[in-house]
């Protein structure tokens, strides 16, 4: 007898017990640690920044642009597998009560991000409306009641298979959204707040009436539940070995002169393979380039001379912490094993590949503090970032490389 109640509860149970096994790996005490200094650093400048807005500051466009990409972002989790759609397609009319809970977790996710969304722009809101933080839960319930018209706008699409549906579907409930808080972050009056939700709901029934008689898009689900779950792994990757990860390379081409710099001989064989993972496999290269902006942003906003100097360690500590999976990439094929040669080439590459990337990112991030700092700060910088590559690269991870030797 089928069960769709029982089967909801094994699929997010399994789904939940996934997420918190490696969850643990990325938020161990370093990672927690870094992360805290740079939310309160973050909150910090930011309180600063709030203070010198004036009063005619646009709050409201500013708010408005940015909540409406997280009220138009609606993914609904199904927890679907490759197999469901042999299995469970046939069982399709019996899932209404498995797809009402899907939506309902799904909603509670996106709630506790609409939550952290407004807290983060309250304070720029009750800058330029005289302190007035009173409307905040006001302000939520509408967001809320907003996902929800958004969620089950985004079900309905999804019996849709055209790209261009989908595309034209974010467009659309996008602008409407946007314009919805503008007018409601202005305090405008509310006939234009309930024109714009009558919009949203027009937007529903158009959906429901023309999916009516259409089935589900079991590939479409399936793709995007596969899709998310490779994220969240190849996030979990950067902490730990991940098994289920599989695997992309891309070619990228317009990076061959820095493989054209090897040399064609023995002793490099391990570079060359380490230079070549870096830059095709996976998302380490990606990861460099991301950090080295994300922390060139964080750089160039803070003024505070000391603070920007501090900024540059930190983000290479995250990035040389993140790039240490390179070093077991290649560790489950036999063939590496079997290269003639001798064994500490291996580690003497790795550690000499780490030590260039973090070189060239330590460069890069006081040319970000050489534009807001002055020259002598962004010297300085340099030369902590080449002394913290080199640390960290022939003294703190030796153990990791040991212990994954033994």
């Amino acid at each position: 007898m089928f069960d769709e109640k029982q089967l909801w509860k094994e699929r997010f149970g399994r789904t939940v017990k996934e997420l918190s096994r490696y969850l643990r790996y990325i938020f161990n005490g370093h990672i927690v640690i870094v992360m805290v200094f740079l939310l309160g650093t973050a909150a910090f400048y930011y309180q600063e920044w709030i203070k010198t807005l004036p009063g005619h500051f646009p709050a409201a466009a500013v708010m408005a642009i940015i909540l409406a990409l997280l009220v138009t972002y609606s993914p609904i989790y199904t927890f679907f597998s490759e197999a469901d759609k042999i299995f469970l397609l046939p069982l399709e009319d019996r899932l209404s009560g498995y797809f009402r809970r899907s939506l309902a977790v799904s909603f509670f996710v996106h709630a506790y991000i609409m939550v952290m969304g407004l807290g983060v722009f309250m304070p720029l809101y009750a800058r330029v409306n005289d302190g007035n933080f009173r409307t905040f839960l006001p302000f939520l319930l509408i967001l809320l009641s907003l996902k929800i018209i958004n969620l089950l706008i985004r079900w309905k699409i999804q019996y849709y298979i055209e790209t261009s549906v989908h595309i034209l579907d974010a467009c659309v409930r996008y602008a409407v959204n946007a314009v919805f808080l503008y007018f409601l972050f202005r305090g405008a009056s509310p006939i234009f707040m309930l024109a714009a939700g009558g919009l949203l709901i027009l937007l529903y029934w158009f959906f429901s009436v023309k999916s009516r008689g259409k089935g589900l898009k079991w590939e479409f689900l399936i793709d995007q539940e596969e899709r998310r779950m490779t994220s969240f792994y190849r996030l979990a990757n950067m902490f730990t070995d991940v098994p289920k990860l599989k695997d992309r390379v891309k070619r990228r081409k317009w990076l061959d002169w820095l493989l054209s710099v090897i040399p064609f001989k023995q002793d490099a064989t391990f570079k060359n393979l380490f230079v070549r993972t870096f830059l095709r496999s996976g998302d380490y290269f990606g990861l460099f380039i991301r950090l080295t902006f994300i922390g060139a942003g964080a750089i160039y906003l803070i003024s505070y001379g000391m603070g920007q100097i501090l900024l540059v360690p930190l983000f290479m500590y995250l990035t040389g912490f993140q790039l240490l999976p390179l070093w077991n990439h290649h560790q489950d094929k036999l063939w590496v094993n079997l290269y003639p040669v001798k064994g500490d080439i291996k580690e003497n590459s790795f550690k000499q590949l780490l030590t260039s990337i973090l070189y060239v990112q330590a460069l890069l991030l006081s040319l970000a503090v050489l534009a807001n700092g002055g020259w002598m700060a962004s010297l300085l910088s340099l030369t902590l970032g080449i002394l913290f590559a080199y640390v960290y690269t022939h003294f703190y991870i030796q153990k990791r490389l040991a212990g994954s030797r033994a």
